[in-house]
């Protein structure tokens, strides 16, 4: 009898000591992956790796050498993770030349942190919820964006032209929506 509690004692202490010493492990584990997940946060949508999917807008424009002004702006606006997001967006997006439009010092102006708040205006004007492809567009369309805005499409000579002045030069779908590069940057209405 007295062997069979010993026995009895042994294994329990065995079997503590074993899940004792897996729960020792697991604190860790779990402190390495509340750091993980705290990186992640921290990043916000942006900051998530996946290499599976398509690319999104922002991963899209990023890769363009056409847009690096855009990408700029988009990173002082502080718009990354937002448009990072599942969407679906329809973004117009002004090439690097479009912006060269503007008149001197005006791009500069708008990426210093005390016009974040004009930028974001600017560039949520450029942003519709929704997926609106370039051929689905009719003549006298209006499209409500981001900004609470408004942009008119007007067709010309069978293609969009949006506000009266900006043509799209291409439309580059992605993971979240779908980009219309144009030549003109959106104002908005004052």
């Amino acid at each position: 009898m007295k062997t069979i509690i010993k026995s009895v004692l042994v294994a329990g202490a065995l079997s503590f000591y074993a899940c004792n010493s897996s729960n020792n492990n697991k604190p860790e584990e779990s402190t390495a992956n509340q750091a993980s997940s705290a990186e992640a946060t921290a990043a916000g949508q942006s900051g998530v790796q996946d290499d599976v999917s398509n690319p999104n807008v922002v991963q899209v424009a990023v890769k363009s050498k056409d847009h690096t002004t855009l990408v700029a702006a988009v990173k002082a606006a502080e718009l990354v993770d937002a448009l990072s997001n599942a969407g679906p967006f329809t973004v117009f997006a002004p090439i690097n030349a479009a912006f060269d439009k503007l008149p001197a010092g005006t791009v500069e102006g708008l990426l210093k942190p005390e016009k974040k708040e004009a930028l974001i205006d600017i560039l949520q004007y450029h942003v519709s919820v929704g997926v609106y492809k370039a051929e689905s567009f009719t003549d006298g369309q209006s499209l409500g964006q981001v900004n609470g805005g408004n942009i008119k499409i007007t067709i010309v000579n069978g293609k969009p032209l949006i506000n009266g002045k900006a043509h799209i030069i291409a439309s580059v779908p992605a993971a979240n929506g779908i980009i219309h590069v144009i030549d003109e940057v959106l104002l908005p209405p004052q």
